[in-house]
């Protein structure tokens, strides 16, 4: 009797059921496994001497190997500036009650897709042979002013020009799904407000569908990183995957400044991927669980608040009706 009264005063809870974690050993095997062998390859790209360690470190900044590094900075984000005006264009065309400016949008996308970048670097490469002169004039009439065309699209323009029109039929699909991720009622609300087309696209509908578009966008700006290296098509000799190939032609190692060319890769995408993981964020406001969380509780207290002024009108309601059958 002693003993029972003594367990209870103990846990105040009678018959609590001790819970224990389910042991699952295959997730520890497995990850003991991952381990072991991701310390085997570390050990052995460090100890292997075929990796030449000594050449990576001796041109890993080297004066060329960091102008190609700022080329290729170049080359991305300005084809990217370049094709994220033109998605938005054609994203918008695509969603205009203009038939033609809906084909045209449809066929840019339909061509630029349908072909490879390398092709499409090759044909802007050749631009001067195929257009030898731009005029400037009247349509079946009089010029009034021509160029040669080598003179306008250097290696380095035709590059640039051929990446973000080639991006930009990627680019504007994604820019489109995160358009009609919208609800259209805001527009419809907008419109209600008098706000025209512009203002409704630029202030309402764009701010909202940059939560969708942010991240396959940021993906998008990530591979276009690693498609510089095409760029030897054109050709452009200033990147970084064709400087770091032609020092590998004078000193006969290319193994070693493939891993140049690789580790500077990886750091430019993490860069990437850390400004990636803010965009998401800042867009993301409101629409997080702990918004969601936040405003799950406002809403809850907001009812407690109404149910509670309900029951009081309900009281007062009878009150005064006892008042009138009294009186």
């Amino acid at each position: 009797m002693t003993d029972h009264h003594t367990s209870t005063s103990e846990d105040p809870i009678p018959n609590r059921i001790h819970a224990r974690p389910v042991r699952r050993p295959g997730a520890i095997i497995a990850g003991l496994i991952v381990l072991l062998v991701t310390a085997m390859l570390i050990h052995g790209i460090i100890t292997n001497p075929n990796f030449e360690w000594n050449v990576v470190w001796r041109y890993l900044f080297n004066e060329h190997v960091l102008s190609g590094v700022a080329w290729t900075l170049i080359l991305t984000f300005g084809s990217f500036l370049i094709a994220t005006f033109l998605a938005i264009v054609l994203a918008v065309m695509r969603q205009s009650v203009n038939p033609v400016l809906k084909a045209v949008s449809w066929f840019y996308i339909w061509f630029f897709r349908g072909t490879p970048v390398y092709t499409q670097l090759v044909f802007w490469g050749l631009i001067a042979v195929l257009i030898p002169k731009i005029s400037l004039g009247i349509p079946f009439g009089p010029t009034f002013f021509s160029i040669n065309t080598e003179e306008v699209f250097t290696a380095g323009r035709a590059a640039l020009i051929g990446l973000a029109l080639n991006e930009a039929a990627y680019l504007s699909e994604i820019v489109r799904a995160g358009l009609e991720s919208v609800d259209k009622g805001q527009t419809e609300a907008s419109q209600a407000l008098g706000m025209n087309r512009r203002q409704i696209m630029y202030r309402i509908v764009l701010p909202q569908a940059m939560r969708i578009i942010v991240p396959p966008m940021s993906n998008e700006a990530i591979g276009l990183l690693k498609t510089t290296s095409l760029v030897l098509a054109v050709p452009f000799t200033m990147e970084l995957q064709y400087v770091t190939n032609s020092i590998t032609y004078k000193t006969y190692k290319p193994i070693p400044l493939l891993l140049v060319a690789a580790i500077w890769y990886l750091i430019i995408t993490s860069i990437l991927m850390v400004i990636q993981h803010y965009l998401e964020k800042y867009f993301s406001r409101g629409f997080t669980d702990e918004a969601a969380r936040s405003n799950s509780i406002s809403g809850s207290s907001l009812s407690q608040s109404y149910k509670a002024d309900k029951e009081k009108a309900r009281r007062r309601a009878v009150e005064a009706k006892h008042l009138g059958l009294n009186a």
